[in-house]
């Protein structure tokens, strides 16, 4: 397993924005993102430090040794390795949890999110707060099979019916939110799926970004949507229990004797 070294070991200021990637067996995808996702960082945020960190979800393949080539080259490239692959929704928590942002984006490490988007994720969130709690990117002309595109859009259909989350979209990996607020959410395997309405359980409104899709630079999908159909049924069954069980939160304060 490789050895975390964080950006204050390494002098660097405490960055303001972190980016985190999930990858399982992702080694000839990494290098190109890293670029894109520094060059939009540093273009639209010139004065503020950033971090990628990489969650290597139990890779097999070259992608701990491209991450570490990389990371000798980049001080603000992270990488936290899982012994085994844990899936996406473990991979993104790991990542937040590691994160020394107050503010995170999530991208897929596929290649097919565009890491030019990132600045208008982060810019919707800051101009929404602290009304806005997160802000999900909405792909449009998205490049997948038809076979896919028709499981997304049933089970997105599915999803907006019983949730009523307001979101045409949950499988972009495009995301922005404080660190804080999605530590404070509910964990379960396949939280990634669920944010909108989870968020908007806690209060929060949500932003949305449109955002192209592209195709995979390299390798195959490793995280999919849906594919487990009984398993996505009865996440979204516990999601609106959850929602259903939300009770309202106690606003209180101390009362002292006056002096």
């Amino acid at each position: 397993m490789s050895e975390t070294i964080s950006p204050q070991s390494r002098g660097l200021d405490s960055p303001a924005i972190s980016v985190v990637v999930p990858v399982r067996n992702e080694a000839g995808n990494i290098a190109p993102l890293v670029g894109e996702i520094a060059a939009a960082l540093q273009g639209a945020f010139p004065e503020r430090a950033f971090e990628i960190v990489y969650v290597n979800d139990g890779s097999s393949d070259g992608t701990e040794q491209e991450l570490l080539r990389l990371m000798a080259l980049h001080p603000w490239l992270r990488q936290i390795k899982h012994a085994q692959s844990c899936g996406q929704s473990a991979a993104v928590r790991t990542g937040v949890a590691a994160a020394h942002g107050d503010i995170v984006a999530t991208i897929d490490g596929d290649g097919q999110n565009d890491p030019a988007f990132i600045p208008k994720l982060i810019a919707v969130l800051e101009d929404g707060a602290p009304r806005v709690g997160l802000v999900a990117g909405q792909r449009v002309g998205r490049k997948a099979t038809g076979f896919k595109k028709l499981q997304s859009r049933i089970a997105n259909a599915v999803r907006s019916a019983v949730l009523k989350d307001g979101t045409r979209d949950t499988g972009c990996g495009l995301k922005a939110f404080h660190r804080d607020m999605f530590l404070g959410l509910p964990y379960f395997d396949g939280l990634h799926r669920f944010l909108p309405a989870l968020v908007r359980r806690d209060g929060f409104d949500i932003g949305y970004v449109d955002v192209v899709d592209r195709p995979r630079h390299s390798g195959v999908s490793n995280y999919g949507f849906f594919d487990r159909l009984w398993v996505g049924i009865l996440d979204l069954a516990g999601v609106w229990w959850l929602i259903r069980r939300k009770k309202r939160v106690p606003q209180s304060k101390e009362i002292t004797l006056a002096r």
